[in-house]
């Protein structure tokens, strides 16, 4: 976690250290497959290459996706107005500052680094979240920042990306063309199920327990965990009202978003990248209760 304010969560650093230790050891063990039984070597630096400038460029890359612009003080004074008092108070640098013309109700943040990051908001929270309320949002973005799970999390999105190509371009790199027949790229492609399968389960763990220390990091900060909850609960209760169309567009990041953009009925929503609202409102409720905040 980078030198803030934000209070420490150990559960949050041990969590993040095996999900990162286990991903490497998923990355080292499907790549050494990869290169024993096919001719793909080529097409592995070139997924390398792109996970490496997913993670480089991941603030640039997940804005454009949004399609939000960056805003200065002069375009959003409240805005940043309300940024720049929670970086002072965490003591943390200042993200760039996004908004994202849709009217789903949500935030997001991304970034290598805190002195390399970003927080977007739409245009659809800030028509129905009152001041307070943004504030506890923001509160949560930043802690994500600087818990640097954003980072861990970009990382382990990649190995969809390395997945997709295999099953997509595996053929043409080699893997139908190998000397000792079509066995080693089966081979090959069962161990990418298998290996994606087991880093959707620790990302997926990790994704939902980030999301309760970043409610209650930014809680502790602002002292006001009422307000967060306020602002989960409208966020989830519009969110339903979102056209389906507008929900699937936005849901690659799914994963940093403060609520998942899926309505209540989807299927995607039972193996949500997000713990349930009622957990998270008695989270927030047992920080009320230690700072003696009535919710």
């Amino acid at each position: 976690m980078a030198r803030t304010r934000f209070r420490s969560d150990r559960g949050l650093s041990l969590r993040m250290g095996g999900v990162g230790l286990g991903l490497g050891l998923l990355y080292v063990a499907f790549g050494a497959v990869l290169i024993y039984n096919t001719n793909m070597v080529f097409g592995l630096v070139i997924v390398i290459g792109m996970a490496w400038g997913q993670w480089y460029f991941s603030d640039s890359l997940a804005l454009k996706s949004m399609r939000a612009k960056v805003v200065t003080p002069e375009q959003a004074p409240e805005l940043h107005a309300m940024i720049d008092r929670l970086c002072v108070l965490a003591d943390m640098p200042k993200p760039t500052v996004a908004v994202a013309q849709t009217d789903m109700p949500n935030a997001f943040a991304t970034g290598r680094t805190p002195k390399h990051s970003a927080v977007c908001v739409t245009t659809g929270i800030m028509q129905r979240l009152t001041a307070d309320e943004l504030e506890g949002v923001l509160a949560h973005e930043l802690a994500h920042v600087a818990n640097r799970d954003v980072s861990v999390m970009t990382v382990a999105s990649t190995l969809g990306l390395l997945a997709g190509f295999i099953t997509r371009w595996g053929l043409f790199f080699g893997g139908g063309r190998n000397n000792r027949g079509a066995l080693p790229f089966i081979i090959v492609l069962l161990v990418s199920v298998v290996v994606y399968f087991l880093s959707f389960l620790l990302t997926r763990a990790l994704s939902r327990y980030r999301e309760l220390s970043a409610d209650r990091s930014g809680a502790y900060l602002t002292g006001r965990p009422s307000q967060l909850a306020s602002a989960l609960t409208k966020i989830s209760g519009d969110m339903s009202r979102i056209p389906n169309q507008d929900l699937r567009d936005k849901q690659a990041l799914n994963a940093f978003f403060i609520a998942p953009a899926l309505s209540r009925e989807s299927m995607g929503a039972l193996m949500s990248t997000h713990p349930p609202l009622e957990q998270r409102l008695q989270n927030l409720a047992k920080v009320g209760a230690e700072l003696s905040e009535p919710m």
